[in-house]
């Protein structure tokens, strides 16, 4: 786990043993409830730590895409006008233009789970039922190529076998100090480090507009 992962962790850690001291001291709010708690506490780990009880398929999670997700990421997760591009891109993460998709950049199948429990459909976050998110998450599998039988259950107990395309590139923050993290002493003035040069221009690129006069 990363460096900054595990600093967000500690900080929320460190809010919720403070909430009860602000309370009382300084008559600010009020102690979470454990209810509270447990509702914000759903975030699920790349192990898979954290997934709930639950299953579903590929085949039961296409008829739910359909309904709740395609309107927006297309019947095939190609994506409509500019909400994200679920499928596709395997090999292009080196191009100039890499397509970052389930199947070509995430590495963590957990990934996919957490997101759609935690914010999808969008405009109803968290309306979909434990076991419509193990089908989404099939389905997102299968049309990636990733789960090949769409009658395969994916659940908490199979989660574990899913390997994702990308999983090796990524690795661990494990500098242990902010010097490891800059390169020594942050440089302030006069940083480069050698004859500075025009290697593209952004018109090149395509993120300029082009001049309609």
């Amino acid at each position: 786990m990363s460096k900054s992962v595990d600093t967000v962790i500690l900080v929320a850690a460190g809010l919720l043993c403070a909430v009860p001291a602000m309370a009382d001291t300084f008559g600010l709010g009020r102690p979470a409830t454990q209810a509270e708690i447990v509702a914000w506490d759903i975030d699920v780990r790349p192990d898979g730590e954290g997934l709930p009880e639950g299953q579903g398929t590929a085949v039961e999670g296409e008829e739910i895409y359909a309904e709740q997700c395609a309107a927006c990421h297309g019947d095939f997760g190609e994506g409509i006008d500019r909400w994200p591009v679920l499928v596709g891109g395997v090999d292009t993460l080196e191009n100039d233009r890499p397509v970052k998709t389930i199947g070509s950049y995430w590495p963590y199948a957990s990934t996919i789970w957490d997101y759609v429990h935690r914010a999808m459909p969008f405009g109803e976050a968290q309306s979909l039922e434990d076991d419509e998110v193990y089908a989404i998450t099939a389905y997102l599998l299968y049309m990636n190529d990733i789960i090949e039988d769409d009658e395969a259950v994916l659940s908490h107990e199979t989660f574990g076998d899913i390997v994702m395309p990308n999983a090796d590139g990524f690795i661990p923050d494990n500098r242990a100090t902010v010097d490891e993290m800059v390169g020594g002493a942050p440089c302030m003035k006069d940083c480069t480090a050698g004859p500075v040069s025009v290697t593209m221009r952004a018109r090149v690129l395509d993120v300029t507009p082009e001049d309609e006069n």
